[in-house]
């Protein structure tokens, strides 16, 4: 009997492979300037959800302004990176605290000590961040004083 005979059974759909990408990964399969295009386009998206955070947007704009004082800082190229990386780690550090935070949401309002925990772990690493920071820069602006004698810096 034929395969496409009315009377025959209808052939079963084949099941995917387990290790075939999923539609919802299928971005996954690009490759070169494709995926870097679209990797950017996702950086951009999360930027933009983060500036919907209050302590992001406090950070960020702290940011604006400590990022060109680091040249006015620092005396040399190593002491710019490490006052601007400071800085730019507090970013980073509040990015992962809100991927956090928003992935404990998505699982449910109810209180869990385990929910707790993952955001009190994601806040105390974005204070140990901004501690660092101040130290970093605490540093620099005492020593760029010291070297002026103890009289105004600017």
């Amino acid at each position: 009997m034929p395969r496409d005979s009315p009377n025959s059974e209808p052939t079963p759909a084949p099941t995917p492979h387990p290790a075939a990408p999923h539609a919802a990964a299928a971005h996954k399969a690009r490759r070169g300037t494709a995926r870097l295009w679209h990797a950017a386009g996702y950086s951009l998206q999360g930027l933009r959800s983060a500036w919907g955070e209050k302590a992001f947007r406090l950070e960020a704009l702290m940011a604006c302004a400590m990022l060109p004082a680091s040249y006015w800082v620092g005396r040399g190229w190593v002491e710019v990176a490490v006052l601007a990386g400071s800085v730019v780690a507090v970013l980073v550090v509040e990015l992962l605290n809100s991927a956090v935070e928003a992935t404990v949401d998505r699982i449910g309002p109810e209180w869990h000590a385990l929910s707790k925990k993952a955001k009190d772990l994601g806040s105390a690493a974005v204070l140990l961040s901004v501690l660092f920071c101040g130290a970093v820069w605490c540093a620099a602006l005492a020593q760029r004083w010291l070297a002026a004698g103890g009289k105004a810096l600017i």
